[in-house]
């Protein structure tokens, strides 16, 4: 009995938080911890937002929107949401569900014949709910942004040239122009640009007055600069460009107006003047429909969960009993995350502006526990932890690279040799030129560039021009004739013309 009474009176510490409005002295001791974050783990900028029973119960910018500069980051000034953009995109297409234009289970090939699979019986196969679980079997292609400008459409036209890792719904591969496709699908049923569906179907009804479908679309003054670690220095980089492939992560934002976001999908997608879609559709967006791998988030190696799946544009996960819906964006320079707890209706949204900070993880996981779930887990010693192991095998990585040098090594020919055009039906085209006694490597019309010096047989190395990139490894193959045949630039593979 005495037992029975100490566990009782342990579950009532622990969720009597949950039950009551945190006191202004709670309050503070949180604002305190973020900014302890934020400076620990040296993010210039960051914003946050923590909504509970459709509420918010905290909110506010930190440190400055540009590194060198005292412009204070405040509740107003746009972020990029990256990824948890796929949330949006989903939601669109629940609503031509809503309306029966379209079934989560039709063929894609109905809307969008131009995507075209490595192996046609997957182009009959493949349907609208596998567009966004990432379990088509086709590996990354980031490197239709990355390394090269071309038109959405184009980039459907070359995924015939992508051999898929695994076979349809087989396995987990995050997959961005699979969300692009969606928004070529949604553009089409609805007869107008994603980015204006996007803001009449959803921006305009939640009052998100200071939200933007692309960052060339914004018309505030209010916005982050993205910072990067260059060889140990935090520095301003440039922004990326608007991409092709917006509805996968094109979206800027604030914390004021995603705790409006945040607070309608908690509420299965109600706001003041309606509701965005169909209870039923609601749910389905929710519902698991594949597994992803730990190896997904280093997260995951100390949370343990007993299952990880993946809804529609949301990873969901078991945390203490509860189910969790969450969902990281990261472009370069610039995080976010944001993550729901839905049997305690609270919900929680982080903007950072400095380049895969993880103290996006640390506050998400603090605010459940803190607001909802109680309890003092150090989410900040165990994540910096995590992450400077990962950072140490990377070095390791590194040095390991180094050391495989073969030194005193000369190229198979004179420089010369190696210059000219090279291309591929996928990757584009890579011009090869000589200056100071380095190749010149011009990938995609300045796409990407890099100038690097020889490294050992018929392979250079350095960095990329935007050091962000970090650094570039080219090697060449040459033929029975001794001549030069393939390039491989950055794991991509190009054929001398």
């Amino acid at each position: 009995m005495k037992l029975t009474f100490t566990l009782l009176f342990t579950l009532i510490i622990l969720t009597g938080f949950a039950q009551k409005k945190p006191t202004a002295k709670q309050l503070q001791e949180f604002d305190a911890y973020v900014e302890q974050v934020r400076k620990e783990w040296k993010v210039p900028g960051l914003a946050i937002t923590v909504v509970k029973d459709n509420q918010v119960l905290f909110k506010k910018g930190y440190g400055v929107k540009e590194l060198g500069k005292n412009d204070p980051v405040d509740t107003q000034t746009q972020f990029a949401c990256a990824s948890t953009t796929k949330a949006m995109t989903v939601a669109l297409m629940g609503m031509l569900v809503d309306e029966g234009k379209i079934s989560w289970n039709d063929p894609v090939y109905k809307y969008l014949p131009e995507l075209q699979f490595y192996d046609p019986a997957m182009t009959r196969e493949v349907r609208v709910r596998d567009l966004l679980t990432h379990n088509t079997g086709v590996p990354g292609t980031d490197f239709f942004t990355g390394a090269m400008t071309i038109p959405a459409n184009e980039m459907f036209r070359r995924m015939v040239y992508v051999k898929p890792a695994y076979s349809l719904r087989s396995g987990f591969i995050y997959q961005n122009i699979m969300y692009s496709a969606a928004g070529r699908i949604i553009e089409r049923l609805y007869g107008k640009p994603w980015s204006t569906v996007m803001q009449e179907r959803i921006f305009d009804p939640l009052g998100m007055t200071q939200t933007a479908p692309k960052r060339g679309l914004s018309k505030s003054t209010n916005m982050t600069k993205p910072h990067y670690n260059v060889n140990d220095t935090i520095r301003v980089i440039d922004y990326g460009a608007d991409s092709e492939i917006g509805s996968a992560g094109a979206v800027w934002s604030c914390v004021d107006d995603m705790s409006k976001w945040v607070i309608c999908m908690l509420d299965s997608s109600k706001y003041a003047g309606g509701r965005l879609l169909k209870p039923a559709t609601w749910a389905e967006i929710f519902k698991p429909q594949t597994f992803f791998p730990e190896d997904e988030y280093p997260t995951m190696q100390l949370l343990k969960p007993n299952w990880r799946t993946y809804g529609l544009g949301w990873y969901q996960h078991d945390y203490r009993g509860h189910k969790i819906n969450f969902h990281t964006g990261s472009l370069a320079g610039l995080t976010a995350i944001t993550g729901q707890l839905p049997d305690e209706k609270l919900g929680v949204y982080v903007f950072g502006n400095y380049d895969h900070a993880e103290a996006r993880h640390v506050l998400f996981y603090k605010a459940l526990d803190f607001f909802a779930l109680g309890g003092n887990r150090d989410w900040n010693a165990e994540i910096k932890a995590l992450y400077a192991g990962i950072k140490e095998t990377g070095q390791k990585a590194a040095k390991a690279f180094q050391e495989n040098r073969v030194a005193n090594t000369s190229p198979s020919l004179p420089l010369k040799n190696y210059t000219g055009t090279y291309a591929s039906p996928l990757y584009g085209k890579a011009e090869v030129s000589i200056v100071d006694n380095k190749l010149v490597f011009n990938v995609n019309n300045n796409a990407m560039n890099a100038t690097l010096a020889h490294w050992h047989y018929d392979t250079f190395y350095g960095p990329f021009q935007k050091s962000w990139y970090g650094n570039a490894l080219a090697r060449f193959t040459l033929n029975n004739a001794g001549k030069v045949d393939t390039l491989v630039f950055s794991g991509m593979d190009f054929r001398k013309e």
